[in-house]
């Protein structure tokens, strides 16, 4: 597929002036403008501009507030709930690592749970901004039906991810991971479709149940999670936690970012932020930290491979390398963003030439 690339900083000013374009705040819009860019930086195209058409269609349906009212509750000395008015699920979610780094400051560990949200974007995003604020993280989110139990041939469980990081040392990278419960992210596959190319046997079904290499038609029907039974265990998990214990939708009632036009999608996320001294000393972390790193990368390595890498290390380094070459936007990708130029009259030139 033909590629351009643009530079990270016109991509974020393009996509600002989008969400601004639609009624979103200027520092809202900033905001969802860099977690887009920045998962495009670490490679993870299915979370990047690439949604910006979307988000912006269901903003403009009625179903995604644009200046969102969030609320913000204490339930418990060291649990907070957060109400995101049906906002986009990037506000809710940095409010909600915000306030739960300033609730541990004082109790060590602190749960944030949110619901009335909408998809949030990469969850690596919140994870590295625990991470710049010295926390370890546990981000948990449900979503739509993507995938079935076990036993089952239809879409129930989301591929909703979980994400955790630790900061790292003096000489050590953090840990962050960050994974769906499916073989594959759902929305990789819709890029594989919005580009016409093919996907590898065993990541979906299609919509009559049958193993298929063409990603639009795994795209309408279900992907198969990681790992058989532990994966949609996972998967279970992450809908109980997010959706039911929160009081936001689950058991299949998540509407669909791209079927499901009816009402907002009422997710859930849950957000666990942990002091790092809590058992031992910040410096003493720093030092394990790079021990346990040291360790790692020192291991005795399989055939043909160069370096081992902690979770979340060639993103970061691949960001690093595209903040100096740009990142690639598909042909396909770029002439869906022109549409929405167009419709806001943004010129761009620099971008769509």
């Amino acid at each position: 597929m033909e590629e351009k690339y643009i530079s990270a900083d016109l991509l974020v000013n393009m996509a600002t002036k989008m969400f601004i374009a639609e009624g979103l705040r200027n520092e809202d819009a900033q905001t969802i403008a860099m977690d887009l860019v920045a998962a495009d930086l670490r490679g993870l195209a299915s979370h990047g501009v690439s949604r910006i058409p979307m988000y912006l269609s269901r903003i403009r349906l009625g179903l995604v507030t644009p200046r969102p009212d969030i609320k913000v509750t204490k339930v418990a000395p060291a649990a907070i709930l957060i109400d995101g008015d049906n906002g986009m699920g990037f506000l809710a979610s940095h409010k909600a690592v915000k306030v739960g780094v300033g609730l541990a400051e004082e109790t060590g560990i602190a749960i944030v749970g949110v619901r009335r949200s909408t998809h949030f974007g990469m969850s690596a995003c919140y994870v590295q901004q625990a991470i710049d604020s010295g926390y370890v993280s546990l981000v948990f989110t449900n979503s739509s039906p993507a995938l079935p139990p076990i036993g089952a041939r239809v879409a129930f469980l989301g591929a909703a991810p979980f994400a955790a990081g630790i900061p790292g040392g003096n000489e050590s990278p953090p840990y962050l991971l960050d994974m769906a419960m499916t073989v594959i992210a759902r929305g990789k596959i819709r890029v594989a479709a919005k580009n016409n190319e093919p996907i590898p046997l065993g990541l979906a079904l299609d919509s009559e149940g049958k193993p298929t290499t063409d990603a639009a038609k795994a795209f309408a029907g279900v992907c198969l999670p990681f790992g058989g039974a532990k994966g949609a265990g996972l998967a279970m998990l992450m809908d109980l936690i997010c959706g039911l214990f929160t009081g936001a939708n689950y058991g299949g009632d998540v509407k669909s970012l791209y079927f499901d036009q009816s009402e907002p999608q009422n997710v859930g996320h849950t957000f666990i932020l942990i002091k790092p001294n809590l058992f031992i000393s910040n410096e003493e972390l720093r030092a394990r930290m790079d021990e346990f790193y040291h360790r790692l990368i020192n291991l005795p390595k399989a055939d043909g491979v160069e370096r081992i890498f902690m979770p979340g290390q060639r993103e970061s380094e691949l960001a690093v390398q595209r903040r100096v070459t740009g990142v690639p936007i598909s042909k396909n990708i770029l002439a869906d963003l022109k549409e929405v130029a167009d419709k806001y009259n943004l010129s761009m030139p620099e971008i769509f030439g």
